[in-house]
C-alpha cells in the first residue's frame, strides 16, 4: 500500500505508541488526524511535526462519549472526505479483579477497548469503502488478549474481545468482497505510561519496566509501518511481539 498522501486517523495518540505510530506516518507523507483527550499534548505534537512529510491534526475526542467520536469522523469527513487508515491504539487497564474490582473500571476498560473501537472501525470503514474500498485498520492488542495474566481478568477480557473483532471483520469484509484489510498488533511490555495507570504507582512501573529490556513505542510503530507497507493481497492477521527477555 502507498501511503504517501493517504488520510489517516489514530486514537490515543497524545503518547506512547499511538504517538509513535502517529509520527511514524506523518513522517511518510500522510495526513493524520491524532485522537486524544489532552488538548495541549496534540497541539504540541502538531507543532514539533510542522516540518515533517505530512501533517498531523489534533482531535481532541473523549471515546467513551459515542457521540463525540461520530461528531469526530463527521468533521474529519468535512476537512479530507474521510479516511484511508484508522489504528485503533486507545486503550487502558485497569487494576480490577473480577472477585472485587470496580464496575466502574470494568465499565471504562469494555467502553474504551472494546465499544469504542467499534464505533470508529465502522465509522472508518464507511469512509474507506467511498474511498476506494481498499483501506486499512489496525488494532492495537495486547499479548494479554493470548493468554491471561494473574489479575487481570477484566483487561484481559476485553483484548480477547479485540481478537474477535478482528476475525469477525475479516470474515466480514471478505464476505463483501472489500479490500479493506484488517490487522492487529500484540505487544507484550512497553514502555509507556500505561503500567504507572494501570498499578496507579510511578514506583511499581519502574519496576515493572526494570526487570528486563522492554519494547519501546518505536518498536510498534514499526510493525505498523510494515503492515501499511504491505501488498494489497497479503493480509497480516495478528502480529504477537514481546521483549527477547520476556517469559510469557
Amino acid at each position: 500500500m502507498l501511503i504517501s498522501n493517504k488520510v489517516g486517523l489514530v486514537t490515543g495518540a497524545s503518547s506512547g505508541i499511538g504517538l509513535a505510530i502517529a509520527q511514524a506516518m506523518v513522517k511518510e507523507g500522510m495526513t493524520v488526524f491524532g485522537c486524544a483527550r489532552r488538548e495541549q499534548q496534540l497541539n504540541d505534537i502538531a507543532r514539533q511535526l510542522e516540518s515533517a512529510n505530512g501533517r498531523f491534526i489534533p482531535k481532541i475526542c473523549d471515546l467513551r462519549d459515542i457521540n463525540a467520536i461520530t461528531n469526530m469522523f463527521t468533521e474529519i469527513r468535512q476537512e479530507t472526505g474521510g479516511v484511508d487508515v484508522l489504528v485503533n491504539n486507545a486503550g487502558l487497564g485497569k487494576k480490577a479483579s473480577l472477585l472485587d474490582g470496580d464496575t466502574e473500571d470494568w465499565r471504562t476498560m469494555l467502553e474504551v477497548n472494546v465499544l469504542a473501537l467499534c464505533v470508529c472501525t465502522r465509522e472508518a470503514i464507511s469512509d474507506m469503502r467511498k474511498r476506494g474500498d481498499n483501506g486499512y485498520v489496525i488494532h492495537i492488542s495486547s499479548m494479554s488478549g493470548h493468554r491471561v495474566p494473574n489479575g487481570s481478568g477484566m483487561y484481559s477480557a476485553s483484548k480477547f474481545a479485540v481478537r474477535s473483532l478482528t476475525e469477525g471483520l475479516r470474515q466480514e469484509l471478505r464476505g463483501v468482497q472489500s479490500g479493506i484489510r484488517v490487522s492487529a498488533i500484540s505487544p507484550g511490555f512497553v514502555e509507556t505510561e500505561f503500567a504507572e495507570r494501570y498499578t496507579g504507582s510511578k514506583e511499581l512501573a519502574a519496576q515493572t519496566y526494570s526487570r528486563f529490556t522492554v519494547l519501546q513505542a518505536q518498536d510498534i510503530a514499526e510493525q505498523a509501518l510494515f503492515l501499511l507497507k504491505s501488498p494489497p493481497h497479503v493480509q497480516i492477521h495478528d502480529i504477537l511481539v514481546r521483549p527477547t527477555e520476556q517469559p510469557s
